[in-house]
């Protein structure tokens, strides 16, 4: 598993314990200062020697570079948090569809439908299931019945026992 962390503060980790080798701690010493399993000090420390310092420092990440720039999804987020209805939408409800629209539109970016949810995963946001309520609802009422009434329906034979004794 990836450790968490920028990649500096990867690197920065790793050139710690190279400084820590190379003032004579042992490799077990080294991994419990900087907070690491023994056999990654082992094997920065091989190929530090093997290849240098420059063994053991951050690289570029593989992959695509992500479409949307660091601006462009705080503007995204701060067009999610007004609703789907400032945005132009019928109901108040962000649905990945609705969400790829408003990126191509705002943006000029195209998503696949299926990566939007991704990238509101890495926003912060998860799928939520709105609760449906009548318009009707009385709060008031509910928890007058929950204090009340729902004691005597919930143990039916609780309010004869209690009468008996």
């Amino acid at each position: 598993m990836r450790p968490t962390g920028s990649p500096e503060e990867l690197e920065r980790r790793r050139l710690r314990a190279l400084a820590l080798l190379d003032e004579g701690l042992l490799p077990s010493e080294v991994a419990r200062r900087v907070g690491v399993d023994r056999r990654s000090v082992r094997r920065w420390k091989a190929a530090a020697r093997k290849h240098g310092e420059a063994a053991v420092r951050a690289r570029a990440a593989p992959g695509r570079p992500q479409k949307l720039k660091a601006h462009q999804k705080r503007r995204l987020e701060a067009l999610l948090l007004k609703g789907p209805l400032a945005t132009g939408f019928d109901t108040d409800l962000w649905t990945c569809p609705r969400v790829t629209e408003l990126i191509k539109e705002r943006f000029g970016i195209s998503y696949h439908v299926d990566h939007v949810g991704r990238l509101l995963h890495d926003l912060g946001w998860s799928p939520q299931k709105p609760a449906r309520r009548a318009l009707e609802r009385d709060e008031r009422e509910i928890r007058r019945w929950v204090r009340e009434d729902w004691p005597r329906v919930k143990t039916p034979g609780a309010a004869a026992r209690r009468s008996s004794s």
